[in-house]
């Protein structure tokens, strides 16, 4: 942990010192309420087992529970995919679920999740307003596709669909999204790249790459097809099987021709296949291109005319989880929005579900950096203690607003989403 992260603990107020002393004042006044006469005595031995993606299934963020809360963390890192799979039918071996909005359409009609009760979430009015009405300005766009909106409340504890309006109980506490895009190799693609088309520029062939994880990569490819004229879809996030057929069809062809190098599932495959040069225009993750960036390579997370496919995740405690494992969940979720959780993940390229505590937890020069479109004052340095950026670096895409208020669509599963899942499959068989 860098020493800049340690001084920003000092200025969180969730430290495992101060949730005692809460706790023992609480006991003596009864001035506070919500803790058991046992928690501060037995939270030590409290395990929440985790599974997530490696996006925020990270190790510095167990061990910061572990100082801060005094509880273990277990994680287990897998694919997006794979952490629904084992949500819906394993949901008894684990606590939490880190999960992303699309997924939860699937996951939590099988009663896997307990809604949370909003009550208990301490910062829930200063939640982004993406989260909470749908819109990130009240005059903004929702985007097509599975907003985290439409699947973030529910209307009782028993409900399995999903409210489509704030209530008290949501399906999962929003920690982490983005606005993504192309990364691009600038010293290697020879000219601008300015549209979703250029994936496909047979200049390009035998060096590009998408990303595939079906619902994911199906809308990256929506708005490559859309850009280049071959499908007009009525929504991307939910198409037609005639519209999937079109968009698998294109895909098909242009693997036929040797345009993409590879498919990739994991954050290292797309580093590695940009760092290495073997691409030089992909699907690809904020934090990647920035890890690119360390080793001192060119890498650029492109804007693009069209706009952005965006993604969120949140934190979902499972059905079986209750007595002192629910107050210590709790206390997890809630420091998950105190700040050092959002201002480590800010500083990897992704946005914190509330940033006024964040932005608490960072310098003035990270937080023009990457929330303001800020030229750089000084270095940018990684979570890890690594230069990413010198002074006077200013962020692909702009400020906060600039980016996530020009998503066009989010992740999303479909309607007909098992169609388009089989024939996904086709396209990286053929």
């Amino acid at each position: 942990m860098t020493n800049s992260n340690k001084t920003a603990l000092s200025r969180t107020s969730w430290s495992r010192r101060s949730l005692l002393a809460l706790s023992g004042a609480a006991l003596g006044s009864g001035a506070v309420s919500g803790f058991p006469t046992i928690w501060a005595q037995n939270i030590k031995d409290v395990t929440l087992r985790q599974i997530g993606t490696g996006v925020s299934g990270l190790n510095p963020i167990a061990e910061q529970v572990k100082k801060d809360l005094g509880f273990n963390l277990q994680l287990t890192v897998s694919d997006t995919d794979a952490v629904a799979q084992r949500a819906a039918t394993q949901a008894r071996s684990f606590d939490i679920a880190d999960i992303e909005y699309f997924s939860i359409k699937k996951v939590y009609p099988t009663g896997a999740v307990q809604p949370i009760d909003t009550g208990r979430i301490k910062l829930m009015d200063k939640i982004v307003p993406i989260f909470t009405t749908g819109r990130l300005t009240p005059d903004g766009q929702m985007g097509q596709g599975t907003s985290p909106f439409s699947v973030g409340f529910v209307n009782s504890k028993g409900a399995k669909g999903f409210a489509g309006q704030r209530t008290e109980l949501m399906t999962l506490l929003p920690t982490i999204y983005n606005a993504d895009t192309l990364g691009i190799r600038p010293d290697l693609v020879g000219r601008p790249i300015a549209r979703w088309k250029d994936l496909l520029d047979p200049a390009f062939k035998g060096r590009a790459a998408i990303l595939n994880i079906p619902g994911i990569g199906i809308m990256d490819a929506a708005m490559v097809a859309e850009s280049v004229g071959i499908v007009k879809y009525g929504d991307k996030g939910n198409m037609t099987r005639a519209e999937i057929d079109k968009t698998i069809a294109f895909l098909i062809d242009a693997k036929r021709s040797g345009q993409f190098r590879a498919f990739w599932k994991t954050f290292d495959e797309s580093v590695n296949l940009m760092a290495s040069g073997e691409v030089v225009i992909q699907s690809m993750w904020s934090p990647a291109v920035a890890a690119v960036r360390s080793r001192g390579i060119a890498c650029t997370y492109q804007p693009l005319t069209e706009g952005y496919r965006a993604w969120g995740s949140g934190l979902g405690i499972m059905r079986h989880v209750s007595g002192l494992q629910l107050d210590a969940a709790y206390e997890y979720l809630n420091w998950y929005l105190s700040g050092w959780v959002g201002a480590f993940l800010n500083r990897q390229g992704y946005y914190s579900a509330v940033l006024e505590t964040a932005q608490q937890n960072m310098s003035e020069n990270e937080w023009g950096y990457w929330m303001e479109g800020k030229p750089a004052t000084a270095s940018i340095m990684s979570p890890d203690g690594r230069e990413m950026e010198k002074a006077g670096a200013v962020r692909d895409g702009g400020s906060f607003t600039e980016r996530m208020g020009k998503v066009v669509c989010w992740n999303s599963v479909m309607n007909e989403d098992r169609y388009m899942v089989q024939k996904w499959n086709e396209f990286i068989a053929a």
